[in-house]
């Protein structure tokens, strides 16, 4: 490999391993999942406009089409997270983390209805791979999900992943803008939305801050959103687009490790016979984007 790459990569594979702990951190936080995207999303903008000031870089010059485009991603964005943590809530780390990783076949078939790209053999096997390996994990096949209650995590684990594909169409629209400044844009709108809900859905006179809740907030904010979003978007310019595509599936492998050895959650042959189909089906569809 190339020495000037090994930086990046570096950076890459540790902000995927970050991403790979949230559900297993957020497992452990009382907080309302609407807190913790508002949390996530001002601590992690801060995070970011430090650290731009840090390093001595200048915003550059943003339409306002575009900056609508992205604050509107952000929105979307915001309420993926509260899906995402409520999913990690009603069903198992690992199961959440699979439903979440759809996003790639929600992304290919928006495309080919909404954008009206063309939707290729592979990419269409694929995408009927991931959505067979979905069946298999949700435990629909043998009713488990859904005698148990589960299926609460299932629909808000893939409700989540098809509002992160989202959130990637929306992206389309500002090309060109530099990621560090499209992140603080997408951060800071999901903040700014989750107060009118955390208004809405929670009695915000009633929520207790101690030092180890107030130290789990940080650390959300921090170091798994600020410094991770820093270290992915530090790793684009020194590695392609292809190597970063795959080695963003560290974070489900991660987190279905982790779930086995610190919450002890166990799959069936079955849920694991659909992890394969499903992040197989990622890979080989990022493979085929680039070969093609």
């Amino acid at each position: 490999m190339n020495q000037n790459a090994k930086k990046p990569l570096l950076m890459l594979m540790t902000s995927m391993f970050i991403f790979g702990t949230i559900g297993i951190f957020r497992k452990q936080i009382p907080f309302s999942s609407g807190m913790l995207a508002f949390s996530r999303g001002v601590i992690g903008t801060v995070f970011l406009l430090l650290l731009i000031k840090v390093r001595r870089r200048h915003f550059s010059p943003i339409g306002a089409k575009t900056v609508l485009w992205l604050a509107a991603s952000g929105v979307a964005m915001g309420f993926n997270w509260i899906l995402l943590f409520e999913a990690y809530r009603y069903t198992t780390v690992s199961v959440a983390t699979l439903c979440y990783y759809m996003e790639p076949a929600f992304v290919t078939l928006a495309s080919a209805l909404l954008l009206k790209e063309k939707l290729t053999v592979k990419s269409g096997v694929c995408t009927v791979t991931a959505l067979a390996g979905m069946l298999l994990v949700s435990g629909v096949t043998r009713g488990a999900a859904f005698s148990s209650g589960e299926y609460r995590g299932v629909l808000m684990g893939l409700g989540a992943a098809v509002l992160y594909s989202t959130v990637v169409l929306m992206n389309k629209k500002a090309a060109g803008v530099d990621a560090y400044e499209k992140c603080i844009i997408q951060l800071s709108a999901a903040a700014v939305i989750m107060i009118p809900y955390l208004l809405l859905t929670e009695d915000i006179s009633a929520i207790t801050f101690s030092p180890g809740s107030i130290l789990c907030l940080l650390l959300l904010g921090i170091v798994h959103t600020g410094i991770a979003y820093a270290l992915y978007f530090g790793s684009m310019d020194g590695l392609k687009a292809q190597t970063i595509a795959i080695f963003s599936y560290i974070d489900p492998v991660v987190a279905l490790i982790l779930s086995a050895l610190l919450l002890a959650e166990r799959m069936s042959m079955l849920q694991m016979g659909g992890a394969v189909l499903i992040l197989g089906s990622a890979v080989l569809s990022e493979l085929q984007k680039k070969s093609a």
